[in-house]
């Protein structure tokens, strides 16, 4: 595990508690379901209410175990589904650092104290709870809810009729900790479909593939959009619509407008450290205009124009990795790219969740010397990740994490 740290400051603060949904106040909300970009965009947006923020991901294998965001002063931890990097567990795991409430009644505060008499009365009746005798305590099982009671006694396992029916030397148990999941199990839960409520008129990809030419040659992606459906429709459906696009080498700026909509930034080239490597004799020639990315950073998804033709360069496609320079920048990208390689024009598919060695096997020795990749901003020189390899195949250049051989990123020219 790799455990980063973020200093902030805060006090207290109350959460209204939502089974199957959200843990949440006037403020803030937490949604199951929140792209991790979104949840920690509200951690810097009330820097005054969060302290301490670590997050915990598994470098050597980042898509083996949950992302997780621990808010160490406030008693949550934040865990995140590794492949689709959204909000799949609220768990608060220290009650006597936050105010908790249900259909606006505290059920712990300084006053009321979360014991299971208190749980019944707060949230109703439900199925009796089950005792897990390796950890010592009882889970109370609500539907997208669960209570968890420590207990140091030795008990028999006679709790038909409820915890209130059992006898306890140090006084009624006390809550030590709660999760709010979607389902009626959390340890099969799964984190669900992006929310309505976070998809804050914007547009996230769904799937991007390549789309080839006549002679088979790429000519551009073709990506798959979901965004709130602008038609009526009941309360409670879903309003997410779905939409293919297509966006070819050599489209115009306001073709990719008008296909992907206004993109969420514009970034001008200052210069181009990786021409050194193109073949072109003109190489060393100063551009008189700049080239430019249109960065979709909900879609994963840089867009290169030339400066002078304002037309489409290249694709970039990122897979917002935690250990990555670039990670929290952008969303995921899903993409599954196709290509042939070698003389035997063998089928390789590149994804979001492939390895370079993986790759590598397919494709042989059908690939460029890897160029190393160090990052740096203009604000600080550090990169605490350490450099990335690019490798060259086809009309790909891929970038890989040399400390787990992920994919971070693919660029596509053609």
């Amino acid at each position: 595990w790799y455990q980063r740290r973020v200093r902030v400051v805060s006090t207290q603060s109350t959460g209204e508690v939502v089974p199957e949904r959200s843990l949440g106040n006037e403020q803030w909300e937490l949604c199951l379901g929140m792209p991790i970009s979104q949840a920690i965009s509200i951690m810097r947006r009330h820097c005054r209410v969060v302290k301490n923020i670590h997050l915990c991901y598994c470098d050597y294998d980042p898509l083996a175990m949950d992302i997780i965001m621990n808010l160490t002063e406030d008693g949550i931890r934040l865990v995140f589904d590794p492949q689709c990097q959204r909000l799949k567990i609220i768990e608060v795991y220290d009650l006597d650092r936050v105010k908790l409430k249900y259909c606006g009644v505290h059920f712990n505060s300084q006053t009321v104290s979360p014991t299971n008499d208190q749980i019944e009365m707060s949230f109703g009746a439900t199925h009796p709870g089950v005792f897990d005798p390796a950890n010592q305590q009882f889970i109370l099982n609500f539907r997208g809810l669960s209570f968890f009671f420590p207990s140091n006694d030795k008990l028999e396992h006679n709790y038909s009729h409820g915890l209130g029916s059992l006898q306890f030397s140090n006084g009624p148990p006390v809550v030590s900790k709660l999760c709010i999941y979607m389902g009626n199990s959390l340890s099969e839960t799964k984190a669900p479909p992006l929310p309505i409520s976070c998809y804050q008129s914007k547009t996230y990809c769904e799937k991007v593939t390549l789309v080839k030419n006549d002679k088979g040659k790429v000519a551009g992606i073709n990506i798959t959009l979901y965004g709130e459906s602008g038609s009526p429709c009941k309360e409670s459906e879903v309003r997410r619509s779905l939409v293919e696009q297509e966006v070819l080498f050599g489209a115009r700026c306001q073709d990719v407008m008008s296909s992907l909509g206004a993109p969420c930034k514009v970034y001008y080239k200052d210069e181009d450290k990786m021409k050194i490597h193109s073949k072109s004799p003109e190489k060393q020639l100063a551009k008189e205009e700049s080239d430019y990315f249109y960065n979709y950073f909900t879609l994963g998804l840089d867009i290169l124009f030339d400066g002078a033709s304002h037309t489409v360069t290249k694709f970039v496609l990122h897979n917002n990795y935690p250990g990555h320079y670039d990670f929290n920048i952008y969303y995921r990208a899903y993409f599954e790219l196709e290509l042939k390689v070698g003389e035997e024009r063998e089928c390789c598919t590149v994804t979001s969740f492939s390895k370079w060695d993986k790759v590598e096997e397919i494709i042989g020795e059908n690939y460029s010397k890897p160029v190393v990749l160090n990052r740096r901003s203009s604000t600080n020189a550090t990169n605490p990740f350490g450099p990335t390899f690019c490798y060259g195949f086809n009309n790909l250049i891929v970038e890989v994490m040399p400390s787990n051989n992920y994919v971070a990123s693919v660029t596509i020219y053609p």
